[in-house]
């Protein structure tokens, strides 16, 4: 399975896990709004026998004080839900469960009213004498909260999966520094014994009688190569920004690039200044420059056009590498920084996202893909605070 069919596969189960949570919701909702609307049938068969209990004790005088009671008793056993008694002319009569506060304002009473008569139609009853009535009524507050009930449920549960999908990527992230941190400080303590022996046979071969060249091109990838260690050493720790001439050393790097990859490859460097002075770490930064053009090389299969060039404002200082390459599918745009992850038959996927620690984590600035096509090719930009 290629990394492609991968991909593919950690969509398709984005895909069936954002079904299956789809499906919870709906049962859910669903389940909650049949008790809902059971709750609801129970309140209004619990208002219709109000309203026809307290039609009867208004209507017929004949009953006895047992009968009477009775009826009393049943209008009496609704306590959560507001009822109000009104008249033909508008006149409140008599009022259940609702605040006295509210009571003792006519507005507020008013506009209660108002909102029951919007929501449902009105029980009409007949009191004889007294004339035509209309209980108006609202739902309790259980149901009300039942009703609202779902949509908290469901915010729970996103907030839940959310913080637990932060705790274990934080955690997974941390595990993952940790293990790189351990590997590049091993690789750099591996390469430091013998590069001290190279260096004491440089200096050796630097008092021969022979031709020189050999031994100076020797000694920069020496250098190079003690560059490469002091970078390996430093992660995992926080290293020392001072303030270095961004163009001058991209430029160095670039350089040094030119001369060790494919003559068919054009590697060019712009600059729109001679100077600008920002803190930066050279040799972690270098290191980000050189991955980044290897990674082109390497997209572009040895041969093609690089062009590194820097550009400045007011706050900050912007490095765009770009290349004539294949061009990088949209959905891989942030995974090609996630350590591992790499689409090349070969290698550990390590390079773009020791770049992205070094730029994000260390330089406290940003590295993205800018565009990327197949006709044009791909630009990443890392983008770095004056």
């Amino acid at each position: 399975m290629n990394r492609f069919d991968l991909l593919k596969n950690r969509n398709l189960s984005k895909w069936i896990g954002f079904l299956v949570a789809f499906l919870i919701f709906g049962a859910t909702v669903w389940y909650s709004n049949q008790f809902a609307q059971q709750l609801k049938k129970e309140e209004q068969t619990k208002m219709e026998t109000y309203a026809k209990a307290v039609q009867l004790m208004g209507s017929d005088l004949t009953l006895s004080s047992d009968a009477q009671n009775f009826l009393l008793d049943i209008a009496n056993r609704n306590t959560t839900m507001p009822v109000v008694l009104v008249g033909e002319m508008g006149e409140v009569n008599a009022m259940m469960n609702i605040d006295e506060e509210i009571q003792s304002d006519s507005l507020k009473m008013k506009s209660i009213i108002q909102s029951m008569k919007e929501k449902r139609k009105p029980i009409e009853i007949d009191l004889g004498e007294l004339g035509k009535q209309f209980v108006y009524y609202e739902n309790s507050s259980l149901l009300t909260r039942l009703q609202y009930y779902p949509m908290i449920l469901i915010l729970i549960i996103i907030l839940f999966v959310y913080f637990s999908y932060w705790y274990f990527k934080t955690l997974k992230n941390t595990e993952q520094s940790f293990l790189w941190a351990g590997m590049a400080k091993e690789t750099a303590h591996q390469i430091g014994t013998p590069l001290s022996s190279l260096l004491g046979w440089v200096e050796i071969l630097k008092m021969e009688d022979m031709d020189q060249m050999p031994v100076i091109e020797i000694e920069k990838d020496i250098h190079r190569l003690n560059q490469i260690t002091e970078r390996f050493s430093k992660i995992g720790s926080l290293p020392e920004l001072h303030p270095h001439n961004v163009i001058e050393l991209t430029e160095t790097t670039v350089n040094y690039l030119r001369d060790r990859i494919s003559k068919k490859v054009d590697l060019r460097f712009n600059s729109s200044k001679e100077e600008i002075r920002i803190p930066i770490n050279q040799a972690l930064y270098s290191w980000v420059i050189e991955n980044l053009v290897k990674n082109a090389v390497d997209a572009m299969q040895n041969k093609g056009a690089i062009n590194v060039y820097i550009t400045d404002s007011d706050s900050k200082v912007t490095i765009s590498v770009s290349d004539t390459g294949p061009g990088i599918p949209k959905p891989l745009h942030k995974r090609i920084f996630e350590p591992g992850f790499t689409t090349k038959t070969r290698g550990w996927g390590l390079g773009l996202s020791l770049a992205k620690r070094i730029i994000e984590n260390y330089h406290k600035g940003k590295i993205f893909v800018a565009k990327s096509d197949k006709e044009s090719g791909t630009e990443i930009r890392i983008i770095l605070r004056k």
